[in-house]
């Protein structure tokens, strides 16, 4: 089978088609035929391999050569333990090295795909749909709260926007005048951009500020929260120039230093892996209070050019490789 693979550290180039063979189900795996994967930041870091990275991925070489994190497909096979599943099941999920003809995965990182939805949209949900709905979670997001999420027009902050607006709050979205218009539709009660207003200066307050960029020192955000109010430190931002995601690290470490000296909560939080939040996800879906935002899709063989035009840092929603 075709398979994207790395072999060394560098720039998308270093992403190649190879020939591989199809790997097959242990007892408690799903064997999945790829339609679709979608790139996310922790793809270009892992392809770059930056130092602190290949202290766990390799110091020379990359460990582990396979490319993409998220998927859907349908199932072709299941093993003996398998039971919540069957061949012919349209499913989407978490498997490292996504982008190829078949994963091989197990059952429980799977959740069945909603019919109304693609496989590119559904492909594009894993790590952007729980981190986001992991992220509001650690806000402590309740309906009648306002919400604001700066960074709303990127992959994340696409899936935050409209998982706020199903928890039933009044959101404001933070994003570039192009993307005004989009976060309109997905939802957003208020939007604000940013290119030509300071968000931080406005007279509103919020209970939840879910922040995806990090492009704020402390005290601007602690001006737009309640006085119980919450932000959580969603993300560094799109994939862009080195030294900027390196200074928003920078703040936002320091943001959750500081904030233990002040009346104000910062919230920091890890994605992990959960089927019931996939399941949750994939709930949403169903009942369309959740669309997936593609903005382009490429073929396998375009997979560099896809992750290139990713690292640019403009993407709307979601950049999506396509399996035939």
């Amino acid at each position: 089978m075709k398979a994207i693979r790395y072999c060394e550290y560098g720039p998308p180039e270093v992403l190649k088609i190879a020939e591989v063979q199809k790997p097959v189900p242990n007892d408690d795996e799903l064997l999945v035929k790829v339609r679709s994967a979608s790139l996310n930041f922790i793809d270009s870091g892992l392809v770059r391999g930056p130092f602190v990275l290949r202290l766990m991925t390799g110091l020379r070489k990359p460990k582990v050569t396979g490319f993409g994190q998220d998927f859907a497909g349908i199932v072709e096979a299941v093993g003996k333990n398998v039971i919540e599943f069957k061949t012919g099941d349209e499913v989407f999920g978490g498997k490292r090295g996504s982008v190829a003809e078949y994963v091989c995965v197990r059952k429980e990182r799977v959740a069945l795909k909603p019919a109304n939805v693609t496989f590119e949209q559904a492909g594009a949900v894993k790590h952007a749909g729980l981190t986001a709905l992991q992220g509001l979670r650690a806000g402590k997001i309740h309906p009648g709260q306002k919400v604001l999420i700066n960074g709303a027009s990127g992959g994340v902050g696409t899936f935050a926007l409209q998982i706020a607006k199903a928890f039933d709050t009044e959101v404001t979205a933070v994003c570039s005048t192009r993307n005004l218009e989009m976060a309109e539709k997905l939802g957003a009660d208020h939007v604000v951009d940013y290119t030509k207003e300071d968000f931080t200066k406005r007279p509103e307050r919020y209970d939840l500020v879910f922040d995806n960029v990090s492009n704020h020192s402390m005290a601007e955000r602690r001006r737009l929260l309640n006085p119980d109010g919450i932000c959580v430190l969603a993300g560094i931002g799109s994939a862009g120039p080195q030294p900027e995601q390196l200074k928003r690290i920078g703040r936002g470490l320091g943001t959750a230093l500081w904030s233990r000296f002040t009346d104000h909560k910062f919230a920091q939080y890890t994605t992990t892996m959960s089927q019931a939040d996939l399941k949750f996800l994939s709930d949403l879906m169903a009942a369309g209070k959740l669309k997936p935002f593609v903005e382009k899709t490429y073929p396998m063989a375009e997979t560099a050019n896809a992750l290139r035009e990713f690292e640019e840092g403009h993407a709307r929603g979601k950049l999506v490789i396509t399996i035939n």
